[in-house]
């Protein structure tokens, strides 16, 4: 069997990384930039410390800021008409997964045209051309989006995401710096570290994974459970760790998939708007107990890497339920809720679970599953 491993060209971690897009812009012979980043991130002053790198090097740019928080089929081709008309030659990122997603979008398409319509490109397209060019700073810790080959857009008429899979998309470049993680609120960092640590989870139980993924799982899933507390209580550390995680999460899952955690949050961001982060985080116990008889002593690693003591000792009854434990003490410590009830109408639960047994996540789930399954599992969490 061969496996295929695909990452950045470049990347850059540690406090102050993002001064150097100036010497990487220079180096590549860019001329250009097309800057996507949200709103939020431009009112409170997160985007301008990129843009000031920008500026104290004469570099040119054009800021396009029509995203959402699950980005729109809408912002992605208003982006592509935003793009030919800027005549920009790169894209630089500035943001969440969000931000990232809509750029990735938007230079597939400016290099594969016939992809116009977003949703083709849905699965795993058969794009011709590498994106244009794209910078990538995130601005949380948790969606890796700056090293995978993955991104998700919302089909609002749907309502429905869907997860496209392309080795075309990847940043050449990622700009891993924590002080760009500073502003963010705590349940935002909760969020999104429990994100990471889905993606970390996921990525070392689905079918697809092998030594070299596992061996990236494992320190993620180590780093995130150390960082994520003192991330949420906004130390240099805690940010630090962090920043570091959810990138090593993500070297690992681009490469070998997810499950049905993200099978079934992704219908929630679609149907009610609920962040990623928090949906993956409640959801992650009950799969994980779902999964537990397709996962080996895999379940011992992650309690070891969780930081849970003596699972030399146990059966694999009582390991499999320290991990699962463990994960269930993290999330509770940083405020994320244990339930769907205040999220999910038990009305549209056989849209979800549909929805999620179609969504592109679900193959590589460990067990083999169905809409019945997936079903009871909503159920159970409301």
């Amino acid at each position: 069997m061969v496996n295929r491993f695909i990452l950045n060209e470049t990347s850059y971690h540690g406090a102050g990384a993002i001064n150097n897009i100036a010497g990487e812009v220079k180096a590549r012979g860019f001329n250009k930039a097309f800057i996507c980043s949200d709103p939020d991130l431009i009112k409170f002053g997160v985007t301008q410390k990129v843009l000031k790198v920008l500026e104290d090097n004469s570099l040119d740019y054009e800021l396009y800021s029509n995203i959402k928080p699950n980005p729109t089929i809408e912002n992605v081709q208003a982006g592509v008409s935003a793009y030919n008309n800027s005549k920009a030659d790169y894209i630089i990122a500035i943001g969440g997964g969000s931000s990232m997603d809509t750029a990735k979008a938007i230079g597939i398409i400016i290099t594969n045209p016939e992809f116009n319509d977003v949703r083709s490109l849905e699965g795993v397209a058969p794009t011709k051309h590498p994106s244009v060019p794209i910078i990538a700073v995130p601005t949380t810790a948790g969606t890796a989006a700056e090293v995978t080959i993955n991104y998700v857009i919302t089909d609002v008429e749907n309502n429905r995401k869907m997860v496209c899979v392309d080795p075309h998309d990847i940043p050449v470049v990622a700009i891993i710096d924590p002080e760009m993680m500073e502003s963010m609120p705590k349940g935002l960092t909760a969020a999104t570290g429990m994100d990471a640590l889905t993606h970390a989870i996921e990525g070392y139980i689905t079918k697809g994974a092998w030594e070299l993924s596992d061996m990236f799982h494992l320190k993620a899933i180590e780093i995130i459970s150390r960082s994520l507390r003192d991330a949420v209580n906004n130390t240099a550390e805690g940010r630090e760790g962090m920043a570091l995680g959810q990138y090593v999460a993500g070297m690992g899952f681009s490469n070998v998939g997810l499950g049905i955690v993200h099978s079934m949050a992704h219908p929630l961001g679609a149907l009610y708007d609920t962040p990623h982060g928090i949906a993956n985080a409640i959801i992650l116990p009950a799969v994980m107990e779902y999964n537990a008889e397709a996962t080996g002593d895999k379940y011992k690693y992650i309690a070891q890497a969780m930081g849970v003591k003596n699972t030399d000792s146990m059966t694999i009854e009582e390991y499999r339920k320290a991990a699962i434990t463990a994960v269930k003490k993290l999330s509770q410590d940083v405020g994320i809720p244990s339930t769907l009830k205040d999220i999910v109408k038990r009305e549209d639960i056989p849209f979800l679970a549909q929805s999620a047994y179609d969504d592109a996540c679900r193959p590589g789930n460990p067990k083999e599953t169905s809409v019945a399954d997936i079903t009871a599992l909503y159920e159970s969490l409301l």
